[in-house]
């Protein structure tokens, strides 16, 4: 029996899979809030505590960097390391990965009804496949095709430096570098960056904020969902978040496409996290390629390559799960 799990700033994913039923079909699964625990630890025994299946190994995505077996978690004050799991939760064997290597390593098993395409595009049998992943934080991964499967890589590209593309994106960095030490694309390409461009426009007199807005923002502990949801209302849509959003829309395009060159992805370019399923819409409408393919010289080898939003809600879980059935006893 194998133990997966998505680790995250705010919610943990747990479930127990077994192998005759897959990665699809969890044996039982619980979420939890991370926040209102000490440790992985703690939450992993209270799970197995309440469900009582003994399990054999786990595999965990987490939202951080994993060196060496050792992780913390970006948002967390945990710190975990797979021997110390292993010990301390009695399992044979605990891997730790990278959330957006859990994220890659569920993308060669997605199906049809997971996906939704932006691009059709031209794919290359075999060709690297890229991952970019905006929730929270952004994520960014990339597979490569060895010997007879697809293999997933690591990093932390959406730490590095935010390149605007037209004058109000540079206006935008001028606007933050007042405020941050260092811009990387996760600040203005993110949950957690949205917020930013919100008040870039706000602050520069684009639109005005309207008073029922503010008094919403001024309440609301996460900024993100209150701006997403009235730049998407049907009825009377906000001009300022509508805004916010379309800034959004570009500047992930352009650091997709960027993704792209960086790996060569003529495989195909896969938008997970949750923001993407939420503004479905707006990434449809044009611009979004329209700044993914605006790379001079390499626009057309950009328009050739397949571009697909991931619509499945766990499929950092489902990677994880795939990850620990592929992963054996040493």
């Amino acid at each position: 029996m194998l133990l997966a799990g998505d680790i995250g700033g705010t919610k943990t994913n747990l479930a127990i899979f077994s192998p005759e039923r897959g990665a699809r079909e969890p044996v039982a699964q619980k979420i939890y809030p991370s926040g209102q625990y000490p440790s992985l630890e703690a939450i992993v025994q209270e799970f197995l505590g309440s469900v009582h299946v003994p399990v054999e190994r786990a595999s965990f995505g987490v939202a951080g960097p994993v060196v060496n077996g050792h992780a913390t978690i970006t948002n967390l004050p945990w710190v975990m390391d797979e021997q110390q799991l292993q010990e301390r939760l009695h399992i044979d064997r605990v891997r730790l990965l990278n959330d957006l290597e859990a994220i890659a390593h569920a993308v060669p098993f997605l199906q049809p009804v997971d996906l939704h395409t932006l691009n059709a595009g031209q794919p290359v049998q075999h060709g690297p496949i890229a991952v970019i992943a905006p929730g929270t934080g952004l994520g960014e991964a990339y597979l490569t095709w060895e010997t007879s499967r697809y293999h997933p890589h690591t990093s932390e590209g959406g730490h590095t430096d935010f390149a605007p593309t037209n004058e109000q994106q540079i206006g935008l960095l001028r606007y933050l570098l007042a405020r941050y030490d260092h811009i990387s694309f996760e600040r203005v390409c993110s949950g957690l960056g949205i917020p930013n461009l919100y008040t870039y426009l706000r602050d520069t007199g684009y639109a005005p904020e309207p008073t029922w807005l503010a008094q919403k923002l001024a309440s609301a502990d996460d900024l993100t969902p209150v701006i997403v949801k009235a730049a998407l209302d049907e009825n009377t849509p906000c001009e300022l978040c509508s805004a916010t959003l379309s800034l959004f829309v570009s500047i992930l395009g352009a650091e997709a496409g960027n993704l792209a060159l960086k790996v060569l992805s003529t495989g195909g370019v896969y938008l997970g996290g949750g923001i993407p399923p939420r503004i479905l819409p707006l990434l449809q409408k044009g611009q979004f390629m329209q700044a993914f393919t605006h790379k001079g010289r390499f626009a057309e080898l950009l328009n050739r390559m397949p571009v697909q939003v991931i619509l499945h809600p766990e499929v950092a879980l489902l990677g994880a799960a795939y990850h620990g059935f592929e992963t054996h006893p040493d």
